[in-house]
């Protein structure tokens, strides 16, 4: 089994994660649970600016050793009211199943953080936000659009999400791509900070 460290609520306490991250309490992200100490140690490296390689297990939590800090940053954002559109994280995955679900996993989380955009940009991405909205109903039955969920091409370049999930295909596209260019630079250009490569191997 996985050594257990701090709740993030523990480390709420101790100054390492901001005080509004508790505002994001829920199932997707107890915080009263204790993390994994490879997950704490990955978050304390990451909120003092390092650079990070985690290789644990399955199922041992790698998700969280980015998500939870880049996520802190966010929710600080926001609290400072700078928080505008503008890609403040890409999320770059080698098939389009682990982006799928990422995105699912983002929609439980971010459920609680209307101010936190997020979207999924891959060639099975729609262009116009209706064709986009149809197929999302389609393939979610039961389930609601979240409001900070960017669907479509076009609204994720009239406002780029902070959360941006791709792969490594699209990526090549969209870095070449003159309809694209807003996502890296343009209006919004001087926001990002984060590249995680999910999957890195």
């Amino acid at each position: 089994p996985y050594e257990t460290g701090l709740t993030p609520r523990g480390l709420i306490d101790e100054g390492v994660l901001h005080p509004d991250f508790a505002r994001l309490n829920s199932p997707a992200i107890p915080l009263d649970r204790p993390l994994y100490v490879h997950q704490e140690v990955s978050v304390r490296k990451f909120l003092a600016g390092r650079n990070l390689v985690v290789s644990t297990g399955t199922g041992s939590g790698k998700t969280e050793s980015f998500l939870l800090p880049i996520l802190n940053e966010l929710v600080k954002e926001s609290k400072q009211g700078t928080l505008g559109p503008g890609v403040r994280a890409l999320l770059l995955y080698p098939m389009n199943a682990l982006a799928n679900d990422q995105l699912k996993r983002l929609r439980q989380i971010l459920a609680v953080a209307p101010d936190i955009t997020f979207g999924r940009y891959t060639g099975e991405t729609e262009k116009d936000p209706k064709t986009a909205l149809s197929d999302f109903l389609a393939n979610n039955p039961g389930q609601q659009r979240l409001p900070n969920e960017l669907l479509s091409r076009e609204e994720m370049r009239q406002a780029p999400p902070h959360l941006l999930l791709t792969n490594y295909a699209m990526l090549e596209y969209l870095l070449l791509r003159p309809a694209d260019i807003d996502l890296f630079d343009g209006p919004y250009s001087g926001t990002w900070r984060f590249i995680v490569l999910d999957e890195a191997h």
